[in-house]
């Protein structure tokens, strides 16, 4: 095996978002019901012999040391492969939107390269490397909807129906740090229950960062009242600054305001790569 081509990095909508604390480091706890997308980057791979690790970028251009670089750095690193890799990049989802996109090319990435460099690594060593890149990156590697808690590495997969969806992507964007960093966010959320969540999934808790995004990013607000007057329940994903909501497939949306993304999608089945690693320990 030499390449793996058209490999899918989805995205994830946060149904929820609760934040229940923070830790001495200074990462927060929280609750969330993580679901994929069928709204995904696009990866190719070309083995090398040597051990370069090389970036192309078939979209708009990436920071030369992304996560996509760094994933196959560490992996190399911690595996002690002498291999390297040639990695293309159709870069379709978008940024500092909250819809995982760098956590999940980093893991498509991980996973991949295990496949095509002949590690055997199983999907909890991965996921523990995948932890040292971002918070979301287990979830990827894990590779179904998952009920998460910690810090959003620990874990439970949920069965969620088949539901269509429009998210919309404001032109500006919001950094993740301002608003975990932000004095006003709530970090006191009480802790809720799965059979909580599952009695009503695609309406259930609310996002505690929103209100924060909403104060910084005049934007986030935009997109949700431009949703709302559809008739819609819309939230925001992550720390923004997409939003998203549960729609019928009869819909006709009107054109939105100059310079914004709006994308319809279902929720995939798992995620497309995920009978390529083993989960036992």
């Amino acid at each position: 095996m030499t390449a793996l081509t058209d490999l899918a990095a989805p995205a994830k909508l946060n149904l929820f978002l609760h934040v229940t604390g923070r830790k001495p480091d200074g990462y927060h706890l929280m609750q969330s019901a993580f679901l994929l997308i069928d709204w995904c980057d696009v990866l190719h791979i070309d083995l090398i012999q040597g051990g370069q690790i090389e970036r192309e970028d078939l979209g708009p251009p990436l920071p030369a040391d992304d996560l996509i670089v760094r994933a196959a750095r560490l992996l190399q690193q911690a595996s002690a492969c002498s291999l390297g890799a040639h990695i293309a990049i159709d870069k379709r989802l978008p940024a500092m939107a909250g819809l995982g996109g760098g956590s999940s090319d980093a893991a498509t990435t991980l996973i991949a390269l295990n496949r095509l460099w002949g590690l055997g690594w199983k999907r909890p060593q991965l996921a523990q490397l995948g932890l040292q890149l971002g918070a979301d990156v287990p979830f990827f590697i894990f590779g179904r909807h998952a009920w998460a808690e910690g810090i959003g590495e620990q874990l439970t997969p949920l069965d969620l129906p088949r539901q269509r969806w429009v998210v919309v992507k404001p032109p500006s964007g919001l950094s993740t740090a301002a608003i975990f960093g932000d004095p006003h966010l709530n970090r006191s959320h009480k802790s809720v229950t799965i059979s909580d969540f599952v009695a009503q999934p695609y309406g259930f808790g609310q996002n505690d960062l929103q209100q924060v995004a909403e104060r910084l990013c005049p934007d986030v607000l935009a997109a949700l009242d431009w949703l709302r007057a559809l008739g819609l329940k819309p939230r925001m994903t992550g720390s923004g600054s997409a939003v998203f909501a549960p729609i019928e497939a009869s819909l006709v949306l009107p054109p939105a305001p100059a310079g914004w993304v709006v994308h319809q999608c279902h929720n995939l089945e798992h995620h497309p790569l995920l009978g390529w690693c083993s989960s036992d320990e």
